[in-house]
């Protein structure tokens, strides 16, 4: 279903407002793996406003299950978690501090996360068991997981999509947040992944291809589910950086601190783009 004019303004200035409070975050806090975080940001904003949960209510039996395997591109995440009330605002202002409740990675003592991530390659695992499970209860509850593109050199990923497969888990979205670099450089240079899509199609996924950063494809693309039973997989093109000028599509942003002259400058930017959606 296509986003009402109304609707997707919204979400873009819900996206426009946790890009700046990510980078706040990790400012404050001395440190995170910020060009993931501002990859992932506009698929999670959709996510979350799509999925089935409840922040009063954490452990809701109808939920959707949501896996950021990624892990170490929390700081988003835990932006999206307060901004719908499941942990207090305050927690993000303590990130980076002696005895924060909030760490580098998601930990399931923190409501609204599912599974404690970060070594990588475990989150599809995770999710494919979820979705099985739920099969096997006969639950109609769906499963998303976020994955990034440098993770999937990681052997258990294709473990965990054969099984996915065999076990015909079309309550299960597998979404590759494609920004093409990781920590070490390019991922065609590190770790080739082309032709990614015929690669997971090839371990039986109904595979999309979508602009990671436009809000009407990735809602699209989420509400798609394989009509003969196939699990599904989004690859979502995003860049790296995205929203912060000086770090787009820069492996050195990987993981570091902006300065405060970058952080002043994505809030003029921020509030220009702003400005210019509510016109």
């Amino acid at each position: 279903m296509k986003l009402t004019a109304e609707h997707k303004k919204r979400l873009l200035l819900q996206a426009a407002d946790a890009r700046m409070k990510t980078v706040e975050l990790i400012y404050r806090g001395n440190g995170g793996h910020i060009g993931g975080d501002l990859s992932e940001i506009d698929i999670l904003v959709v996510l979350f406003d799509y999925m089935k949960h409840d922040p009063k209510n954490p452990n809701w039996e109808e939920r959707d299950h949501f896996i950021l395997s990624k892990g170490h591109a929390a700081e988003a995440f835990y932006v999206l978690l307060a901004e719908y009330g499941y942990i207090d605002k305050h927690d993000l202002e303590m990130y980076g501090r002696f005895q924060a409740k909030l760490g580098g990675h998601p930990n399931k003592k923190i409501n609204g996360v599912e599974a404690n991530t970060g070594s990588l390659g475990h989150g599809l695992g995770l999710a494919t068991g979820m979705a099985l499970a739920l099969k096997m209860n006969r639950k109609d509850n769906r499963v998303f997981v976020l994955t990034g593109d440098g993770e999937l050199a990681e052997g258990s990923n294709w473990e965990a999509a054969m099984a996915a497969s065999k076990f015909r888990l079309d309550n299960l979205t597998w979404i590759i947040d494609r920004n093409y670099l990781q920590i070490s450089g390019s991922t065609e240079e590190v770790m080739p992944l082309e032709n990614l899509k015929m690669k997971i199609e090839a371990f039986g996924f109904h595979t999309l291809v979508i602009d990671g950063h436009n809000l009407d494809e990735i809602r699209e693309a989420l509400e798609t589910r394989d009509p003969s039973g196939k699990p599904m997989c989004i690859i979502a093109n995003t860049i790296k950086g995205k929203g912060l000028y000086c770090a787009e599509n820069k492996a050195e942003w990987h993981h570091k601190t902006p300065e405060l002259e970058h952080v002043e400058q994505m809030r003029k930017d921020i509030l220009a783009y702003k400005r210019s959606l509510v016109g």
